[in-house]
Order: structure tokens, then C-alpha cells, then sequence
């Protein structure tokens, strides 16, 4: 593994779970979120407020922004046995790994049903590892095609069928406006590599469970070479932005909201929320200009595979506390939380029920909230491997810049990675 693994003073930090007139302090380790760490935000800090009982206080810790920054902390913390992480916001790219390691407490098995009726299987697969479920869905992300209305009007594209990336390549050049994507040196890139690989039938690792000498990866395929050749021409056409290498989610969004210089974007659900009008938004055309559909087509006529995200809760082995931790995952999980939590902050439902609720339609109209529920049903997940994390370094090592990207860096991505996996390079 590339993370370093440090080996002193982290279980000294933070507070720890302890008993205080016999109510126990949980830990939870949260990705950040739109409601921060206000316990009336409408984020996981509510949550953990409303789900503390006269039995245990939830307290959350905030993890960095990024999703391997957010393994590695929690990799640094787990590596030592620290028994204050009780409960963890994991990255679905990241269970794998930490689960082969060890470091999560088994689910109990009268709480199996508890935590699968009902989900999107992509986050059942997210939470499952050697055949056993290890996690807890929580919530269930998906990317979708967002673009302004009225540029599309000016291209002559029609949304009401599915588009491909040649197609909104060309529409952004012909209306002189930007994509936005993900392309900087982070997870985020590997989540688009994926998409595209995917969205031409093709696999990145063909055998995710396998050890890391016998993995075989599907990247050095057709399907990997219409990937690149995707990212080549949006960044060598200009319509990926000034800044295309260095894009993450914010500054995408960023770029997008930027009137005069906006046409589409592939984004999460969150944007929605985002943009909303109001509370010193400069944002003022959201709901007449802005329209979202299905991921982008990698090749013409094949369905496209939208990316999965989200976030899995899990338990630490070392937690003093797991009957507790597991039960407070339960009441944050409730089909009720999720309403309120994909509302507060924009986040999609890992529960089905969710989406046809009153409440959600309201709060994601005119077919957002039906979008989303198909695109999750649709979606492709990264690979569910231990290794995820070298492989992804990897990827986005050899995809970058975007603007050097060719038609042998599938190949040259595929061979360098391999490598890593055998000992033989170093990322």
C-alpha cells in the first residue's frame, strides 16, 4: 500500500470513548458535508445529535476533505488500534481495503436485514466484502449530466435523448462554453476513468477479489483507449476549462456557475442543493436554466455507466463500544434519517423507499429525484478491491496531464500499476 502507516501518538488524539455517569461518548469520524458540525445543520452532526440516546452521546470529528486524505487519516488511527474511532463515514473505494485488513468490527447477524431491505445494491455491494456484509449502507451517490437550458437551446442538442461526450464536446464548442470535470491528481479523476471505461463495456480490474500478484486489469482494451481518447479531446479542444488538471468537484461547480462561460458539467446530486437561490447565492437562474439528465454515452448507443459514490458506515474492531456504535448506525441509517439527510444537504438515499417520498419530490423536482434512483440502479461502481488505492494513484499518474493523454496511455497505465502491484515500481 502507498499510505505511510505511522506507529506512535495517534491514540493519545482526540477524545476518547469513555463512561461518564454511565452514558458512554461514541466517536464518529465524518466526511465533511453541507451541514459541518452544527447538530441542527441538516447533516451528519444532526444526526448524531438526534440519534444520541440516555444510553451513549454521539460526538462527531470531522475528517479532511478529500476521500484519500480521509483513508489515510483513518488508516493512521485504525493501524494503531486507536479505540476512540468508534464510528466511521467511509469511502466506498476504500472498504475493501480496510476490511482486508481487519479493522471493522463483523456486522451482527439479527442486524443484517436491518441494514440491506430496501438498499441500492450498489451500496449492499459497497458494504460487503469476501461475501459478508461489513458495512452499513448510508448514503448512495451517482454523478448526472448537469447543463443550462438555454445553452443546449443554442446547440441544438436534444436531452430528452441520451447524448454522448462527442456530442456535448461539440455542443460546448460550438456555444464556446466549458465542461466541467474532474481531473486533478485525486479520486475524483479515477471516478471519470472509471465512468468512461465502463460506459464502453470494459473493466479496469477484471478479478477485484484477487490477491494483488494475481489481479488482472481490462485497462489496456478498446475500452480503455476510448476512455482516453475522450479525456484527450475534452482537454485538447478547450472545452474543459482553463484549469482542467487542477479541477475537483468545487472548482467544476465553480467553473459552472460562472455565467457566460457555462454549458455542462458532471457532477453529484449535491449541485442541486448548491445552488439553490437565496441565502447570498449569486446563483439566481437555477430553476429556469438549469436542466440535468443521464450521465454522457461513452460510445453512441451503449448505455452509459454513471459513477457510484457515496458513503458506507462501519465500526471499528476497536472500539470499546460496537453493540452501541451499531445500534447508533441503525437509528443514523433509519428511512426516516435518510429523508432528512438527502434533504438537508443534497446527498442521495441509500433506501429506495426515499424516493418517492412527498418530501423528496418536492425537494428534487421535474424528475431529479427519478434521475437519480435510475442513475443509481444503472451506476458503475469503482473497483471493490483491497488494492483500489494504488490503483487508483496510478491511474491518475499516468492520465495526467490531461492534455498528454493518448492512445497509449491506457497501455502504459495498465503496465505501470501492475508493476506497483508486484513490487516492482514505486507510485
Amino acid at each position: 500500500m502507498t499510505v505511510a502507516v505511522a506507529t506512535t501518538g495517534l491514540a493519545a488524539c482526540g477524545s476518547s470513548s469513555s463512561a461518564s455517569g454511565g452514558r458512554v461518548t461514541l466517536n464518529w469520524y465524518i466526511n465533511p458535508d453541507g451541514g459541518g458540525t452544527n447538530p441542527t445543520g441538516g447533516g451528519q452532526a444532526q444526526l448524531a445529535a438526534e440519534c444520541s440516546t440516555s444510553n451513549y452521546k454521539i460526538n462527531v470529528s470531522v475528517l479532511p476533505n478529500s476521500a484519500s486524505d480521509q483513508q489515510t487519516q483513518l488508516l493512521r488511527r485504525l493501524a494503531v488500534g486507536d479505540s476512540t474511532v468508534d464510528l466511521m463515514s467511509v469511502d466506498p473505494a476504500y472498504i475493501s481495503q480496510f476490511a482486508a485488513a481487519g479493522y471493522f468490527a463483523p456486522v451482527p447477524a439479527n442486524m443484517v436485514s436491518t441494514f440491506t431491505a430496501g438498499r441500492v445494491q450498489s451500496s449492499i455491494d459497497a458494504s460487503t466484502y469476501d461475501g459478508k456484509l461489513i458495512g452499513v449502507p448510508f448514503w448512495a451517490n451517482t454523478q448526472v449530466l448537469w447543463y443550462r437550458k438555454s445553452v443546449v437551446a443554442k446547440a441544438g442538442l436534444d436531452m430528452s435523448k441520451p447524448v454522448t461526450w462527442d456530442q456535448i464536446i461539440a455542443a460546448a464548442q460550438k456555444t464556446k462554453t466549458d465542461i466541467g470535470v474532474q481531473a486533478a491528481l485525486y479520486e475524483g479523476y479515477s471516478v471519470w476513468i472509471n465512468a468512461l471505461v465502463a460506459g464502453a463495456g470494459g473493466q479496469i480490474v477484471e478479478n477485484p477479489s484477487a490477491s494483488a500478484g494475481d489481479i488482472k486489469m481490462g485497462l489496456n482494451s478498446a475500452a480503455g483507449r476510448e476512455a482516453a481518447a475522450i479525456i484527450k479531446k475534452v482537454a485538447t479542444t478547450g472545452v474543459g476549462g482553463p484549469a482542467m488538471g487542477s479541477s475537483e468537484e468545487s472548482q467544476a461547480l465553480t467553473l459552472f456557475s460562472t455565467a457566460g462561460s457555462s454549458g455542462f458539467m458532471v457532477n453529484w446530486p449535491y449541485v442541486w442543493a448548491a445552488l439553490a437561490p437565496g441565502a447570498g447565492n449569486p446563483v439566481t437562474w437555477r430553476n429556469s436554466d438549469l436542466g440535468f439528465a443521464r450521465y454522457p454515452e461513452t460510445v453512441a448507443g451503449k448505455p452509459s455507466a454513471p459513477p457510484v459514490g457515496g458513503i458506507e458506515l462501519a465500526v471499528s474492531k476497536y472500539s470499546k463500544h460496537t453493540a452501541l456504535a451499531y445500534q447508533a448506525a441503525a437509528c443514523i441509517t433509519s428511512v426516516q434519517h435518510q429523508e432528512q439527510y438527502m434533504i438537508g444537504t443534497g446527498n442521495p438515499a441509500s433506501s429506495k423507499a426515499v424516493y418517492t417520498m412527498p418530501a423528496i419530490l418536492k425537494a428534487f423536482p421535474n424528475g431529479l429525484a427519478a434521475l437519480i434512483s435510475s442513475s443509481l440502479d444503472a451506476g458503475v461502481p469503482r473497483p471493490l478491491s483491497p488494492y483500489w488505492g494504488d490503483i487508483s494513484t496510478g491511474l491518475q499518474e499516468k492520465f495526467s496531464p490531461p492534455n498528454a493523454v493518448n492512445q497509449n496511455t491506457a497501455a502504459s497505465a495498465q503496465s505501470f500499476i501492475l508493476k506497483v502491484l508486484a513490487g516492482k515500481a514505486l507510485e
